[in-house]
């Protein structure tokens, strides 16, 4: 039996690296359902997040349950709403405690618990929750991730003072997933460069072991395998462009230096970083790298612009009146748009790539959510939600489920449950519940 834990190792300048390999059919049942040993295929669990809310007129389906209807700003999941279940009207409850702007509303959908004095996080977060049960048993336990470019957008926290750094750039979620530390015994820690993987590529580096494993294989995995190589190259040749000294232009003059904007804030560079991020984080889930994961899109106090403009997304919430004829914030729903259209890309990126009788997509739950609703007010009630994918058929997909002013905790038990966390109530004190969402536990 071929072992399904098998990874490809190599040499890039003086430094390990591996290479995962997907699930092929060698290490599958003949149904495709299942591993050869009976087991099942593994279960993925991730956030995707986004700041600053959305447009209630704008965003929220007209129509509850199954085959629900696509509004402006959720084009960007119309290709995959089969797949996607959407949340609305679930509330975060306060208990008298002082809204903290953009920190209340994401804290209480992760930790079930509203923040109390100067804290942030008062209980741990339910990516980590949902970790602990699956995440042990994976070179990685986690992965966390910013298109943002800061590390400091990371929400995932055991508590205040012990929150998680993300992964700022596509070249180090690239040199996180194929490099591996080495320990020198005179120079102390040795890291391979990103920029020689990426230039030499992982793929020269494990050649001999890549030609002797691809003998061992059926046609259909052979293709498979190819496939996936090319995936890596492809990557790595996107990534290798960020490298390269542009060709000189005689037209082109050096401006004085502008004034410093914050990295990864223009919204065209951070979708374009996104895509990459995905595409990497695809690997490292199908590669069975991690199960676990948390992808920052923007930071709650939304960051992102237009190119050429220095107004921040979130600076427009609060700036921008509503339009009088059409009674909502033009520019604030467009980058709600922009957000989403993100969103389809990674759900999309997931689904490109099969996996047994379905695809990794069919195998993942991943969890979106912003943190408020309408930002201008900071607004608690009906803070956007969304998951993806079935987790191998544990869920029912393509439903909208309408909160009616109850608490978001219910979503949250529910997650935990379908990921087999031993949990019968989460929250804490107007947030407690042991309610969950029956009509989407297949």
């Amino acid at each position: 039996m071929m072992n399904r834990r098998k990874v490809l190792r190599g040499v890039v300048g003086g430094a390990a690296v591996t290479v995962g390999v997907p699930f092929l059919d060698c290490f599958l049942n003949s149904n495709g359902t299942a591993l050869a040993d009976g087991a099942a295929l593994p279960v993925r669990f991730g956030t995707w997040t986004w700041g600053c809310g959305m447009t209630a007129s704008r965003w929220v389906p007209n129509k509850a349950g199954a085959g629900y209807d696509i509004p402006p700003e959720l084009k960007g999941i119309e290709k995959l709403k089969n797949k996607v279940n959407v949340f609305s009207g679930f509330s975060v409850k306060t208990d008298g405690r002082e809204n903290k702007g953009h920190v209340t509303g994401q804290a209480g959908i992760r930790t079930g618990a509203v923040p109390s004095g100067a804290s942030i996080y008062d209980k741990p977060t339910i990516d980590l929750l949902i970790g602990d049960v699956m995440g042990t048993d994976t070179r990685f336990r986690s992965l966390d991730a910013a298109a943002t470019g800061n590390p400091g957008h990371c929400y995932s926290a055991r508590s205040t003072s012990v929150i998680s750094a993300s992964i700022p750039t596509p070249m180090a979620l690239y040199e996180r997933i194929f490099g591996a530390e080495f320990q020198d015994p005179n120079s102390g820690v040795f890291k391979p460069s990103p920029s020689l993987m990426v230039r030499t590529s992982v793929l020269s580096a494990i050649k001999d072991q890549r030609d002797d494993f691809t003998k061992t294989l059926g046609a259909a995995d052979k293709a498979r395998m190819e496939q996936y190589y090319t995936s890596i190259r492809q990557l790595e040749q996107q990534l290798s462009l960020q490298l390269e000294k542009p060709a000189p232009l005689k037209s082109c003059s050096k401006p004085g230096l502008p004034e410093e904007m914050p990295a990864g804030t223009e919204v065209n560079a951070t979708s374009f970083n996104h895509k990459l991020m995905a595409a990497i984080m695809a690997h490292a889930l199908a590669c069975n790298q991690t199960k676990v994961f948390n992808m920052v899109f923007s930071d709650w106090t939304s960051s992102l612009r237009r190119k050429g403009s220095a107004e921040t997304h979130h600076g427009t919430t609060h700036d921008e009146p509503l339009d009088a004829k059409a009674n909502y914030q033009l520019e604030v729903s467009w980058f709600a748009e922009q957000c989403m259209n993100n969103f389809g890309v990674f759900l999309e990126t997931l689904d490109s790539i099969p996996e047994g009788a379905g695809t990794l997509l069919d195998n993942t739950l991943v969890f979106a959510h912003s943190d408020v609703q309408f930002a201008r007010a900071h607004t608690l009630d009906g803070i956007p939600m969304m998951t993806g994918g079935s987790a191998g058929g544990r869920m029912k997909t393509g439903i909208h489920t309408v909160g009616n002013g109850e608490v978001v905790t219910r979503v949250g038990l529910t997650l935990q449950q379908l990921m087999k966390v031993p949990v019968d109530k989460w929250g804490t004190g107007s947030m407690a519940t042991s309610k969950s969402i029956s009509e989407i536990v297949a």
